[in-house]
């Protein structure tokens, strides 16, 4: 039963369903999962119970792919993210940045917002393909190996860290500060809306930015709120319950 008491992230676990209505509604479900409907919706200016009827007519039209990530193991999620989210990441920053340079230049006097995006688009892009790349060669290959040895009955692996809370931290903290980025680029556009008279690339820039942004909270969803805990549990050895496929 959701109600206004009920967490953004418990309601997506729940319901992977409604993290369509947290899109459009821009509800941060990820980042800042753990703040109550209610108080999210005050802080957006929404009527609670126009979104809780938009929640439950939601739960009747399922985000397949997502419903069906809840029961995957840690194994399967950590393929799934770098197959699908982190190979979006790699193949949208190369051609978003000459976007960000065209609009900036052509459009930057009038509009200088396009100047900063630019330049935030640019950090993003350094933070986030490092921040995949310490993914790959550290976190996921320890999770992977945790999930092993668990299963085998065997030690855990060795790694540079004490504990897998410690890279995890370090990971949230970049999830934090890339939605931040995003976030300012949204606000500082109206929401990603062209300005009068916009050429069709800023149309096109801008609505890539958005369908970014929208990849972002779905990746990052499937790390903190359901990769991470697993492998938290993992290096806690308590018994994780996940399906066999």
């Amino acid at each position: 039963m959701i109600t206004a008491a009920s967490t953004l992230r418990t309601i997506a676990l729940g319901s992977p369903s409604t993290i369509r209505v947290f899109e459009r509604l821009q509800l941060d479900y990820c980042c800042g999962g753990n703040r109550s409907l209610a108080e999210a919706c005050a802080q957006k200016g929404l009527d609670i119970k126009s979104v809780i009827a938009q929640i439950a007519e939601a739960e009747n039209a399922a985000l397949s792919d997502v419903s069906a990530l809840t029961q995957a193991t840690p194994t399967e999620l950590i393929r799934h993210i770098v197959s699908t989210h982190h190979a979006y990441v790699r193949s949208e920053i190369p051609r978003l940045i000459p976007l960000a340079q065209r609009c900036a230049l052509k459009h930057g006097p009038a509009h200088p917002e396009y100047i900063r995006i630019e330049e935030q688009l640019l950090e993003l892009s350094n933070d986030l393909l490092f921040h995949l790349d310490k993914e790959e060669r550290i976190l996921f290959p320890y999770i992977e190996a945790l999930e092993a040895s668990q299963s085998k009955g065997t030690a855990r692996p060795h790694a540079c860290f004490a504990s897998v809370e410690s890279p995890i931290a370090s990971m949230l903290a970049d999830h934090e500060a890339a939605g931040a980025l995003l976030n300012e680029m949204r606000t500082s556009t109206n929401g990603f809306t062209p300005h009068e008279g916009a050429c069709p690339t800023v149309v096109g820039f801008l609505h890539s930015l958005d369908a970014f942004e929208r990849d972002l909270h779905q990746h990052v969803h499937l790390e903190n709120n359901l990769l991470f805990p697993l492998a938290t549990a993992l290096q806690a050895n308590r018994t994780v319950v996940q399906s066999s496929h």
